[in-house]
C-alpha cells in the first residue's frame, strides 16, 4: 500500500511538473510586443553610445505612430514606408502629435531584437537613421500579424 501511494504522488508530482513546464515553455516563447519595443530602444541606445550619440528618451508620440504604422502593416498584410492611406512617417508623426520627424526605420520577419537590430546596422539607411546624433527622441512599435510574422517600426524625432 505504501508503495502504491509513493507511486500515486510521484506520478502527481511528475504530471504537474510536465504540464506546469509545458504551459511555461509555450508562453516563453511568444515575447510581448511592449518587452521587444523596450528592447529595440535599449540596443539603439547601446549602437548610439558605440558611435557618440546620445541616448535617445522614448516619446509616447513616436511610440503611437510606430505602433500604428506596424500595427497596420501587420492586419493589412503589406510592408511600405507608405501607409495604405498614402501617409507618409512624416505625416504620422505628426498626426501623433510629434514634430520634427527625422527618420523611419521599418522591418519585418525578424524574430527577435538581435536579428532585427543586426539587419538594420548591416543597412545603410538603417544605420543612419540609428546613428543620427541630430535624433533625441524614439518611438518603437511592434505588432505580429495572424501568422505571427513580427512587424518592427523605429520613429526618430529632433
Amino acid at each position: 500500500m505504501r508503495n502504491l501511494v509513493r507511486s500515486a504522488v510521484l506520478t502527481a508530482v511528475t504530471a504537474a511538473v510536465t504540464i506546469g513546464g509545458t504551459a511555461t515553455a509555450a508562453t516563453a516563447a511568444v515575447t510581448p510586443a511592449t518587452t521587444l519595443e523596450t528592447q529595440v530602444v535599449a540596443a539603439t541606445n547601446t549602437e548610439r553610445a558605440k558611435h557618440g550619440c546620445k541616448k535617445l528618451t522614448i516619446s509616447p508620440a513616436l511610440t503611437k505612430a510606430a505602433r500604428g504604422h506596424s500595427s497596420d502593416q501587420a492586419k493589412h498584410g503589406y510592408f511600405s514606408h507608405t501607409g495604405r492611406n498614402g501617409s507618409t512617417f512624416t505625416q504620422r508623426v505628426k498626426s501623433a502629435g510629434y514634430a520634427p520627424a527625422v527618420g523611419e526605420n521599418i522591418a519585418w520577419g525578424y524574430a527577435d531584437t538581435t536579428g532585427v537590430m543586426t539587419g538594420w546596422m548591416n543597412s545603410p539607411g538603417h544605420r543612419k537613421n540609428i546613428l543620427n546624433c541630430k535624433a533625441i527622441k524614439i518611438g518603437v512599435g511592434v505588432a505580429r500579424d495572424a501568422k505571427g510574422t513580427i512587424y518592427w517600426t523605429q520613429e526618430f524625432g529632433g
